[in-house]
């Protein structure tokens, strides 16, 4: 292979996938040997956050290195603005060839992929080799006879479309996750994220090695529905289960106790079990993109990062999904490994997701875009800083969050304000706003210097 300086840089996110559910975040109920080996060989992050807890926010926070908060970008019915840069065409404008493979959500309300995932917006925003797949839901919408992307033609052509769209109907008109959380209608080797793994593998397998390449794998999973292959889910199937935070409505604002389900222990159990399964199957497809690299002798010239573009509450607190400020939602796993990472570190430093843009940037050699609210961890990587950020923000539509090394505090719209002490009540069970009022004003104060761009 030639000699490739700078690096390549393989960036690898799931959905929807909480920080406490992988082996090397200490979850002893879930298997995860490959994504656990990339930790031990490069620094795991113990405090990372998305900025948004939707989709297509965090995505378009991650792409342009801005607050999604900032440029209005607070649910998935939003666009990336097309004024603003992003990390893939600085790097693809500095000699990077530029690859995805999987979902983007950077046009979210735009339903069509292309036929290849290359739809011509896909360039403008700085791939050159894209491969844009549709996400879980997104894939099963319309009528089997309209296929929205490659992973739909895909179906298709192999007779199983039709057979996906009816499981897919079944599970949305009952909610998606409460009493439809069987196991797929698809075999293994047609299951979504098998897909997207095994395109991203032959993207590894057959790149040239003239110039260095960045390559973003985005997984669909371990977002809702709950639907592993069965031969994923049989490996789950009387698997001991943590229990969830229990309810505690006292102190919680009224839009929160509207979310709340009702459900027994033995389905939650169920819904922990396969959402575990859906985790394993993704790293069984880490697996296959590290034997690529390995292959192609491109593991020691590869920094690659793993991440979740938010959490999943999985019950907690009567809750599922995200779109709430409680740390099952918010809070995902980071690790980066590569050339120059010395390996088995832990950092306890406070990150934002959209912080891998300006790091990938640094470890490319190129200088990232001018005046983004994101800042570079690549001192942390390389062993020249500790700390990182004092507070981070994340925000929807109706609720601001601040986020400390121990505190959270959370201005929702219109309701009550809540404040934690994670220290002592990590479960964010008791909400003590009104017993501090000082510290509240100080946490407000902490939210407008995000608005104001001053943020510690």
């Amino acid at each position: 292979m030639a000699t490739q300086f700078p690096p390549n840089i393989l960036l690898i996110m799931t959905d929807q996938h909480r920080w406490d559910y992988l082996g090397c975040y200490g979850a002893d109920y879930v298997h995860t040997p490959n994504i656990d080996r990339l930790a031990a060989s490069g620094v795991r992050f113990t405090n990372a956050f998305t900025n948004a807890p939707v989709c297509a926010p965090a995505r378009i926070g991650l792409a342009t290195g801005m607050r999604p908060a900032r440029i209005g970008a607070l649910d998935n019915n939003c666009y990336l603005p097309q004024h603003l840069p992003t990390y893939y065409q600085r790097l693809r404008d500095n000699g990077y060839r530029v690859g995805c493979v999987g979902k983007l959500d950077l046009a979210k309300p735009d339903p069509y992929n292309g036929r290849y995932g290359d739809r011509p917006k896909v360039y403008r925003w700085g791939f050159t080799h894209p491969e844009e797949v549709e996400g879980k839901m997104h894939a099963a919408q319309g009528e089997p006879s309209a296929p929205h992307g490659p992973y739909t033609h895909y179906l298709r052509d192999n007779g199983r479309l039709t057979s996906f769209c009816e499981d897919y109907r079944g599970r949305a008109e009952a909610g998606w996750i409460l009493g439809v959380s069987h196991d797929s209608a698809l075999p293994t080797a047609d299951f979504h994220d098998v897909y997207i793994g095994r395109r991203a593998a032959r993207w590894i397998e057959t790149i040239a090695d003239d110039f260095p390449w960045h390559l973003f794998v985005s997984f669909v999973g371990p977002h809702d529905p709950f639907d592993p292959p069965r031969e994923y889910a049989e490996r789950y199937r009387e698997a001991a289960m943590p229990a969830a935070i229990p309810k505690s409505r006292e102190g919680k604002p009224q839009w929160i106790r509207k979310r709340e389900k009702e459900f027994g222990a033995p389905e939650l159990a169920m819904i922990r079990r396969q959402y575990c399964a859906l985790i394993e199957l993704i790293d069984d497809q880490v697996g296959a993109l590290l034997d690529a690299l390995e292959d192609r002798d491109m593991l020691d010239n590869t920094v690659i990062i793993f991440t979740s573009d938010h959490g999943e509450m999985l019950g907690d607190h009567g809750l599922f999904q995200k779109q709430v400020p409680y740390e099952p939602s918010i809070h995902i796993p980071l690790i980066a490994a590569g050339p120059g990472v010395e390996g088995g570190r832990i950092s306890d430093a406070l990150v934002d997701m959209s912080d891998i843009n300006p790091t990938i940037c640094e470890l490319a050699g190129v200088e990232p875009a001018p005046n983004m609210d994101a800042r570079s961890f690549e001192q942390i990587l390389h062993g020249g800083r500790e700390t990182h950020r004092g507070e981070i923000m994340t925000a929807l539509t109706n609720f601001s969050c601040l986020r400390t090394a121990n505190a959270k505090f959370v201005e929702n719209y219109n309701d009550m304000p809540e404040l934690y002490d994670l220290e002592r009540d990590p479960g964010e069970t008791r909400n003590i706003a009104a017993e501090h009022p000082d510290d509240v004003a100080a946490m407000r104060e902490g939210l407008k210097r995000f608005l104001l761009h001053d943020a510690r």
